[in-house]
């Protein structure tokens, strides 16, 4: 009987701990979707679940990767063929799906017996799963319930699973959302203090940490908005702006296309002030940006950017405003990381 050979096994590892590669992510799950008469993977699945069931589970298991994984692979098969390899796993391999999220079904309350029976253990504990666009990226996302979406960089949504029945996410940084309408269940996002809520609608929101206001900007639909601190809430409509600074609320109107360029690959000003051109370009660009004269606030900038480098977008600066700039290159610390690069914009001297 032909068993596993230990690179198969670290092959396996690598996968559910999320630091394999394209190739050998397809290895895996090729593995697993045409090996139903594989005699001996399915006797090294059977040894597997038997050492489990005899050994003790550790309270915490890191399975954010493993779930993203299956979460991509169901979105992406669901309108092709039934017997997909998520649908095939569910039901050749019920028994490695066990052992590889037993972690996961004892914290949300469920687990399968030996002969693949279901159970309740009766604990409700939800698990938490979070998505992440490191710094000078974008990430698009697909949440269970069919909502859809992108991160910008630098920013973080974390919501719960089970999720269908209970749409609450939580947002650290900027993310546009295309909601799947529901009208028994409505999408909930919590930023700080603030709270949108909706049934179906297309939006961008913007809440930093580091930035002192709340954003929302909308393109279709309605949401709601309010705070914790105050029992009133605001009812947005198509092409309505809402910034929360300070505890004002204002609302404007503008076009939804500018706060919905960045998911293409676009960097787009219009008529925004220095600070905000500034912070903007230090998450785009992954670098640290110093304004160096208090007198540059009173600059404004329009431009749009694809594909551009940092250079070149400074260079377009200097060119319609008085301003000058100085890039300061990335270092190597002692550790071997690498501090962040920096931009220095000062004023141009009129002589």
């Amino acid at each position: 009987m032909k068993m596993l050979k230990g690179e198969d096994i670290e092959l396996i590892d690598r996968y559910i701990s999320g630091t394999a590669d394209k190739n050998e992510i397809a290895s895996v799950e090729n593995l697993f979707s045409n090996g139903k008469n594989d005699l001996g993977l399915k006797n090294h699945i059977e040894v597997d679940w038997d050492n489990v069931l005899h050994e003790t589970i550790m309270d915490e298991v890191n399975l954010n990767n493993m779930l993203d994984r299956v979460h991509h692979l169901i979105r992406e098969k669901e309108f092709q063929k039934r017997k997909s390899f998520v649908h095939r796993i569910t039901h050749i391999y019920l028994r490695i799906a066990a052992i590889l999220l037993l972690p996961l079904l004892l914290a949300g309350g469920l687990i399968f017996t030996k002969n693949s029976n279901l159970f309740y253990l009766g604990s409700t504990e939800s698990v938490s799963s979070v998505i992440h666009a490191p710094l000078g990226s974008r990430v698009s996302f697909s949440l269970p319930d069919g909502s859809t979406g992108w991160l910008n960089s630098g920013s973080s949504l974390t919501y719960s699973i089970p999720f269908t029945n209970n749409r609450k996410v939580a947002l650290e940084g900027e993310a546009w959302f295309d909601v799947a309408h529901n009208k028994k269940y409505p999408f909930e996002i919590s930023a700080g203090q603030s709270t949108v809520k909706v049934l179906g609608t297309s939006f961008n929101m913007s809440a930093y940490s580091n930035q002192p206001y709340i954003e929302v900007v909308l393109q279709e639909g309605k949401v709601e908005f309010s705070v914790d601190s105050k029992k009133s809430k605001i009812i947005m409509s198509p092409s309505e702006r809402l910034v929360l600074q300070n505890g004002v609320v204002a609302i404007t109107t503008t076009d939804p296309a500018k706060y919905r360029s960045w998911t293409d690959g676009k960097l787009v000003f219009r008529g925004d002030a220095m600070a905000e051109v500034a912070s903007r370009i230090e998450r785009w660009y992954n670098v640290q940006v110093e304004l160096a004269d208090d007198e540059l606030n009173q600059f404004s900038f329009r431009a749009t950017f694809e594909d551009d480098s940092l250079e070149e977008v400074l260079k377009l600066l200097s060119m319609t405003s008085p301003i000058g700039y100085t890039i300061i290159p990335r270092k190597q610390n002692s550790d071997g990381t690498y501090q962040k690069g920096k931009v220095i914009l000062f004023k141009k001297s009129n002589k």
